[in-house]
């Protein structure tokens, strides 16, 4: 299930992503409007903006923008940053992979075959949606 904190951090970066001119906006702005608590909304935009979708003004006219275009910014790193691996067992993780505790052998684990197909399939879509697509 995806959590608040990513379901939010998309819907933040889609609000940014309809700034046209790249202009940035308060966090007081984007938290009105999309309905979003202020300070949760404080913490999601200062992971994004360490890990290189946003950046940040500070004083009159400050606020938060996009560092890169929206049809640049893949769903499946957005996802990465704020919810973590994108595999629901670690050990089909691309990125986090961790041996299973309880698997005796990779190779024959039913589970771990239909957790393959399933994060096949939705890197595939995550891969190829992006910030644009949503807006």
């Amino acid at each position: 299930m995806l959590s608040k904190k990513t379901k939010y951090g998309l819907k933040a970066l889609s609000y940014l992503a309809r700034e046209k001119d790249r202009t940035p906006v308060q966090i007081a702005t984007i938290s009105e409007k999309e309905n979003i608590s202020r300070k949760f909304l404080e913490s999601i935009l200062l992971t994004l903006r360490k890990s290189g979708f946003l950046g940040s003004k500070k004083g009159k006219g400050g606020g938060y923008y996009l560092l890169k275009n929206p049809e640049d910014i893949k769903m499946s790193d957005v996802i990465r940053v704020l919810e973590g691996p994108i595999a629901l067992t670690p050990c089909v993780s691309l990125n986090f992979y961790e041996k299973c505790a309880d698997c005796v052998d990779e190779e024959t684990c039913e589970v771990r075959h239909l957790m393959l197909e399933v994060r096949d399939s939705t890197l595939k879509i995550f891969d190829h949606k992006t910030l644009a697509d949503l807006i």
